[in-house]
């Protein structure tokens, strides 16, 4: 992995708008195998911060403001189109096509030669599915800079400190475009140059169509792959390079040692901007938070967090340590210490741990006190419920102020079939009840300690459902006897 340097861009101002042209489209090629990724995913699916790198990249053209996306596919796409179709919903949806054989960039962007005559007139952006770290700053000014020079390709460029191995981006006295020489091909004088290729590009998708065939661009001697930067040679004057502010655009990842570099780059950049926008994170050991994760002021995050997927959390929470939080949301002032919580909602002021599980589908709170060693699953406990230690709750519908003892159980699975089990308002759930659903407790009611419930409880009334106990004088004398 090459060392990386930030520069300032001179091509395009400081431009912050998103792309709102209609007649704009992208291409993201995700056919690569990745062989030395030693991975049964495709490359392109191989996760930084536990998110695909094709999903940085989607993100971020759709960030930029372009909503029609072609994906192009190969090795194992099946798995790439299920996430596409789990991800990308709506108006959101990606297309795909299908390179059979890999055969370069060339011929990828050739198997999308009809989502591009559907788009005939406007721009195209083309770029890697595995270089999770093009933004959708540098698409949107590199998109002006296109368009401000009426330019049939634009290649989008950046600095390194070293450049071993990039393609060289040289530049004629005036600062266009001369050509793109790769590395192995490039002379010393050529190998000094720092400014490289991405392998991100603009293009007219009139200019590139009237080039984008065999008798055009013709395949390597070395390789037999047809390469994309040939269209670039091609267009001649009408190209011209943009030099991105920042050189992690180039960044991908070919073995999993570079991978892992690329989630300490992105786990350090995340942790950096979150103090600066307030969080508190006074010690980082163990904090790994994604790249769809968003956290309010003056909320504390201790060691051992992990925020996977798109998790959002309020102002003055305290999560941690030892904490991990996916595809949820998380109001104000709430603590959640040594816990988990999947696909929930906790909401202001509630409490949760040590060592709780909050499972799919649960709504938590408002200041709801859940304590150790209890799980909630596909559950609604409402305002002021308490529910303190060595209890599950699943399936429920729990009203406010309620008490769970220790020990409580709702039975929600005869062995075929899920029920649910009500409890209304301000009712008292005695220790190690079970409460065998469907069945209805209604607002007021006690339960019994020990109790199995297997009948619904009229409101304000007391449940108990126990053997009457039984004592046998001598007994347990007359047993060891026995066993003399």
């Amino acid at each position: 992995m090459k060392k990386m340097v930030s520069v300032s861009n001179q091509n395009a101002g400081n431009f912050s708008e998103p792309i709102r042209s209609g007649s704009v489209c992208a291409i993201v090629l995700a056919a690569g195998e990745g062989k030395r990724m030693k991975s049964n995913k495709p490359k392109a699916m191989m996760e930084v911060l536990f998110k695909p790198m094709l999903g940085w990249v989607i993100d971020s053209v759709r960030e930029a403001g372009i909503h029609d996306v072609c994906v192009v596919t190969g090795h194992l796409e099946e798995m790439i189109k299920e996430y596409l179709s789990k991800t990308y919903t709506g108006e959101s949806v990606c297309s795909t096509v299908t390179q059979t054989e890999r055969k370069g960039t060339g011929h990828a962007v050739m198997m999308a030669k009809g989502f591009l005559e559907a788009h005939k007139g406007g721009s195209v952006l083309i770029l890697n599915g595995d270089a999770p770290f093009m933004d959708c700053r540098n698409i949107s000014n590199s998109f002006f800079f296109h368009e401000a020079q009426s330019n049939c390709v634009t290649v989008i460029s950046a600095m390194l400190d070293d450049p071993t191995g990039y393609g060289r981006i040289l530049r004629a006295a005036d600062g266009s475009l001369m050509s793109i020489v790769e590395h192995k091909e490039a002379t010393m004088e050529q190998l000094a140059v720092k400014e490289v290729n991405s392998g991100a590009y603009w293009f007219s998708v009139d200019a590139l169509l009237s080039v984008l065939d065999t008798d055009h661009i013709k395949q390597s001697s070395v390789t037999g792959e047809y390469y994309l930067p040939d269209a670039v040679k091609l267009l001649g004057d009408a190209a011209n390079a943009f030099t991105a502010d920042t050189a992690s655009v180039v960044m991908g990842a070919n073995d999993p040692v570079q991978l892992n570099e690329l989630n300490q780059i992105a786990r350090s950049a995340i942790l950096n901007k979150m103090i600066a926008d307030g969080v508190s994170l006074t010690c980082t050991d163990g904090v790994i938070i994604g790249p769809d994760v968003t956290i309010g002021s003056q909320t504390v995050i201790l060691p051992g967090t992990i925020l996977k997927g798109r998790v959002t959390i309020g102002s003055d929470c305290t999560i941690g340590p030892n904490t991990m939080i996916e595809n949820s949301t998380i109001h104000d002032r709430v603590i959640i210490n040594a816990s988990q919580v999947k696909q929930s909602e906790i909401f202001e002021g509630t409490d949760i741990g040590p060592f709780s599980q909050i499972r799919p589908n649960c709504k938590i709170g408002p200041k709801v006190h859940i304590g150790d060693f209890v799980e909630v699953k596909n559950s609604v406990l409402d305002e002021g419920t308490k529910v303190a230690h060595l209890t599950y709750v699943g399936d429920s519908d729990v009203g406010k102020r309620v008490n769970f003892g220790c020990g409580c159980v709702t039975v929600n699975y005869d062995g075929q079939h899920k029920a649910r089990c009500t409890v209304g308002d301000d009712c008292f759930i005695g220790c190690n009840t079970n409460l065998v659903a469907p069945v209805s407790i209604g607002a007021g009611a006690y339960t019994a300690a020990g109790s199995t419930i297997t009948n619904d409880i009229p409101s304000d009334a007391l449940g108990i459902a126990r053997a009457r106990q039984v004592v046998k004088d001598g007994w347990a004398a007359a047993k060891r006897s026995d066993k003399k």
